[in-house]
């Protein structure tokens, strides 16, 4: 119960909105606890030139119900901004004529801000193609990749460079490190690539290796790493350039059941620290169970699927 002279947040509902847009307004006053209390808002709130919901009654179902449709578009019209990456009739064809093979024939997807969505499917079906063309590496037969909206220009070869080294990180299933260079230089040579000074560049990595657990190792050659943690510095320069979306094509295929457990938890901890968007290819149904969403790939064409797996136990078992 309020206290004489507390303060007394009060939530209303503008008469007018545009377009069903629900505007919120939250008024604070210091009033009496007193059976006024109420009168007292409604007057406040009445000289602002708002109209009250409460005042109108907890009967009125007009009202609640307009709450309830505006919330509705509301979310619609958010969860139509969210969309990060999204393809459309994304078709690709090796070859011609007869000897034509076709990997991907209508691949529709859409991945959303924040999500973190699994591809699963056996090795050759596609997985790689698919996150290729995401990346902007390939260009597809026919079919649109969209990013934030807008279609990836593929005949712009300067856009392109520009998309692949700010807005995506890729990982690769190999971790593709240059073996005469330390780990830090490996981090580093996306930043070296955009113009950046060797310092800053090199300050930059060495933050990034301390993310993932590698600080004493930044002076050591890629050579000179074990698996996990070759891994591991190709996850920190796949994500020193701040990029928004993550696509990982088979992150832990390489590697041992401890160890892919290990580099699977630290994506998802960087994946839920940087607020990424992330989509993983993988085979393997227990890492794809800790993902948001699973999506299968079959016959060049993405379908929503179940991870048939127990998603605490380690990794294990491959799709079909």
């Amino acid at each position: 119960m309020f206290q004489v002279g507390s303060k007394l947040p009060c939530f209303w509902q503008a008469a007018n909105w545009p377009k069903w847009e629900t505007v919120w307004v939250k008024v604070s006053t210091t009033v009496e606890a007193s059976s006024g209390t109420r009168d007292y808002a409604k007057k406040h709130l009445t000289e602002a030139g708002l109209r009250s919901s409460w005042g109108a009654g907890r009967g009125s179902k007009n009202m609640t119900q307009q709450t309830q449709n505006a919330k509705r578009v509301s979310e619609e019209e958010s969860r139509q901004a969210s969309v990060m990456l999204e393809t459309r009739g994304l078709k690709k064809v090796y070859g011609s004529g007869e000897k034509s093979l076709a990997i991907l024939t209508d691949a529709n997807l859409i991945l959303r801000q924040g999500e973190m969505v699994a591809i699963v499917a056996p090795s050759g079906a596609g997985k790689s193609t698919l996150l290729h063309l995401l990346a902007a590496l390939d260009t597809p037969t026919s079919g649109t990749v969209y990013f934030a909206t807008k279609a990836i220009e593929t005949e712009d070869d300067a856009a392109l460079a520009e998309f692949r080294n700010r807005a995506v990180g890729f990982l690769w299933q190999r971790h593709q490190l240059l073996p005469d260079f330390t780990a830090a230089e490996n981090v580093a040579m996306p930043l070296l690539l955009r113009g950046e000074n060797f310092t800053s560049a090199l300050g930059m990595a060495r933050k990034w290796l301390a993310e993932v657990g590698l600080e004493d190792r930044a002076d050591h050659r890629a050579g000179e790493l074990s698996g996990g943690e070759q891994q591991r510095v190709a996850i920190a320069r796949a994500l020193v350039t701040g990029p928004s979306v993550l696509l990982a094509d088979e992150p832990t295929g390489d590697l041992d059941e401890q160890n892919a457990w290990a580099v699977f938890e630290l994506l998802e901890r960087l994946h839920r620290t940087h607020r990424l968007t992330s989509l993983i290819a993988t085979h393997n149904l227990k890492l794809a169970a800790r993902c948001d969403r699973v999506l299968g790939l079959e016959h060049g064409v993405l379908q929503t699927r179940e991870a048939a797996a127990d998603a605490s136990g380690a990794p294990g078992g491959e799709a079909s």
